[in-house]
């Protein structure tokens, strides 16, 4: 499968759970480790094959515009949400025009990780437009950093995914980047909406699958969450 050049990075998000960090800044522009989230999560994509992103704005969205400027791999365009705020498929639906034919990454801002292997190769590896709609990276829920839910997902030998339902645990949670086509959230309803519905049609079809991360995950959704992050990154080295 030919690694997607192009991705969708939403970052347009309040970062309500991550104040008062985000009282002068967009959740994008928090530091870890002495760098931006939004940086994180860009320059993974740029080892991974990535050469366009499309990045959605919306909290201090000037700020954050500011800070892609200076970026030259990937190569930045805006999608602005500044009047309304569109969630995730929302997000995807608006941006649609920007993002080619092809296969594209969608990443969220708010996950670092220590890769032992190759995650996002295993990822493009993964991905079969045949067989699926969409391709999540996922991360162990035990030993996981920042992240406190019960877990999101069951793994099949075959790859196919299932949600947790009402078992009080799964031991797997999606840890914000996915392969899909652009055009996958056309469908959906005019304002914000979430791609959670989207996956769970898809999985009641069998057509959402997911690969796990050898490595450490931390999901840096509030101050608390970024200190532990950024100790653990410290002890990596």
């Amino acid at each position: 499968m030919t690694a997607p050049k192009t991705a969708m990075v939403l970052a347009a998000g309040l970062g309500t759970r991550m104040r008062p960090l985000t009282n002068d800044r967009p959740k994008a522009l928090v530091e870890v480790g002495g760098r931006a989230l939004i940086d994180h999560v860009l320059d993974r994509l740029a080892e991974a094959g990535v050469t366009e992103a499309v990045v959605n704005v919306h909290w201090f969205a000037d700020r954050l515009e500011s800070h892609l400027s200076t970026r030259t791999r990937p190569a930045i365009t805006i999608s602005d949400e500044r009047t309304e705020l569109l969630e995730t498929g929302g997000g995807l639906k608006k941006a649609r025009p920007l993002l080619g034919d092809d296969p594209v990454f969608v990443a969220n801002i708010d996950s670092v990780w220590i890769d032992r292997g190759d995650a996002l190769g295993d990822l493009i590896r993964l991905w079969d437009p045949e067989r699926m709609d969409a391709a999540l990276l996922l991360a162990r829920r035990e030993g996981a950093i920042g992240f406190e839910g019960g877990g999101d997902f069951f793994l099949s030998d075959d790859g196919t995914l299932t949600f947790r339902g009402e078992a009080p645990h799964a031991p797997y949670a999606y840890m914000g980047v996915h392969i899909t086509r652009p055009g996958y959230a056309d469908a959906g309803p005019d304002g914000p909406f979430s791609l959670s519905p989207l996956w769970r049609a898809s999985a009641a079809e069998g057509r959402l699958f997911g690969c796990v991360l050898d490595g450490d995950w931390m999901h840096v959704g509030d101050p608390q969450a970024r200190d532990a992050a950024e100790a653990r990154l410290k002890d990596e080295g």
